[in-house]
């Protein structure tokens, strides 16, 4: 299992922490942003409040998370599908690969 954890892509596990970050983190309140447009003191951006609608989906505040932003509907099974892809070439790949067989080491 811990082979298999370490095969797993540094985009899975950004993915993975993201979600989690946005699932434990409470949406009303201000958080650090990376927006290069927060930052260079523009007031609008076209992606500012998806973080905070991904936080609103899984805290099961759906009118807060539409308010916040449409697309975090559309990106959390994204997402979720996208990390579940990973998953799955890295199974497949530790399958195919006779390193980690630990049937045939039992004899």
């Amino acid at each position: 299992m811990i082979r298999f954890l370490l095969k797993l892509s540094p985009e899975c596990y950004c993915w993975i922490l993201a979600l989690t970050y946005l699932a434990f983190i409470q949406p009303a309140e201000e958080h650090f942003s990376l927006c290069i447009f927060h930052l260079l003191g523009f007031t609008w951006c076209p992606g500012c409040g998806i973080g905070h609608s991904i936080s609103y989906i899984f805290h099961g505040d759906f009118m807060a998370a539409w308010s916040a932003h449409p697309m975090g509907f559309v990106a959390v099974p994204v997402l979720s599908y996208r990390i579940i892809q990973i998953i799955a070439r890295t199974s497949t790949v530790v399958k195919l690969n006779p390193q980690f067989d630990t049937t045939s080491r039992l004899s």
